[in-house]
């Protein structure tokens, strides 16, 4: 339900490969705002673009040749190979996982890659004979995730129910068997919205970095012992060779991504002196406040620039 709007848009603005290629990655970007997993809308640019240039625009249909396009790993190249083409190549996603480890009773991490690629090679002959591969895999998928349920499975439901493994012996709890998590990192971050004649310094991070291609407020991780408004002076003029005077503290913004965890503190801050310098991203540029929406931000930027309508009343005036 969250995706429809954004598909259906990005659909409208970019109806055919070509149409994609062509964009500027900064518009694909602004598309995708909100979504996370930014790499994927950079990986869909690149592979219309490389789609249009070497393949004449068609995608591939066998499952090695899918993945040499970027963005398409093992999983997604199966998917659209057997889907779409009716290929005999397995799916091997957490549902199918927790299907087939309980149905033959394996007690390996499902976390290891090596389980992962022995249920593909498994499964390959059960794909095979089932003569149709697209709704084989989009069976099992969907046993694993309305039937085979990781808590409370419905298994008098279920239509391989009578040659389970685990149904047998009593061990549908147990499976899969999945090791902890590492605890997940947290980190406190203070940016700063500076300004200067009526504009505000943003930032675009490095293509080829975490949120590559979108813009920030400039700031930076919090170090032992340091204050937060030490750690945003210091970060600043570290990003960008500016010295500043801090504000108030407009908003504290708590957001998790999907390795970590970040508490972003902003201050409003007035620019003292220093011609910027790109230190650490790629561009740095003065916007208006009226032109910040036409930038790609990521998530917790968005949720700071909602909250300076207050502040800037005269600066969008």
């Amino acid at each position: 339900d969250t995706v429809i709007p954004y598909f259906n848009r990005f659909i409208e603005s970019f109806p055919t490969v070509e149409a994609l290629a062509e964009a500027d990655l900064q518009v694909v970007l602004k598309h995708w705002e909100g979504l996370g997993y930014y790499s994927r809308a950079r990986n869909l640019h690149k592979a219309a673009k490389l789609l249009v240039s070497d393949y004449n625009s068609i995608l591939p249909k066998e499952y090695k040749a899918i993945q040499a396009i970027p963005g398409i790993g093992p999983y997604c190249a199966a998917a659209i190979t057997s889907i779409a083409y009716g290929n005999p190549v397995p799916v091997v996603d957490g549902n199918v996982l927790r299907v087939f480890t309980r149905f033959w009773g394996i007690e390996e991490d499902i976390r290891n890659v090596k389980l992962r690629n022995r249920l593909f090679e498994d499964l390959t002959p059960f794909v095979e004979e089932s003569q149709d591969p697209a709704s084989f895999n989009q069976a099992i998928m969907e046993l694993g995730a309305l039937i085979c349920r990781p808590q409370n499975p419905n298994c008098s439901s279920c239509p391989i129910s009578k040659d389970c493994n685990a149904l047998a012996t009593n061990r549908v709890k147990q499976l899969p068997f999945k090791s902890k998590k590492e605890p997940t990192p947290h980190y406190t971050i203070g940016v700063a919205i500076i300004r200067k004649d009526e504009k505000i310094l943003i930032g675009k991070r490095k293509d080829d970095g975490f949120l590559g291609g979108l813009w920030e407020f400039p700031g930076g991780k919090k170090k032992d012992g340091e204050t937060i408004t030490q750690t945003i002076k210091r970060e600043v003029k570290e990003e960008t060779n500016v010295t500043i005077e801090l504000g108030d503290c407009v908003t504290i913004v708590k957001h998790a991504y999907s390795h970590f965890k970040i508490t972003m503190h902003a201050y409003l801050a007035d620019w003292v002196e220093g011609e910027p310098e790109p230190l650490s991203a790629d561009e740095l540029r003065w916007v208006a406040v009226n032109e910040l929406d036409s930038f790609p931000f990521p998530k917790a930027n968005t949720v700071i620039l909602k909250t300076l309508d207050t502040y800037f009343t005269s600066y969008k005036s």
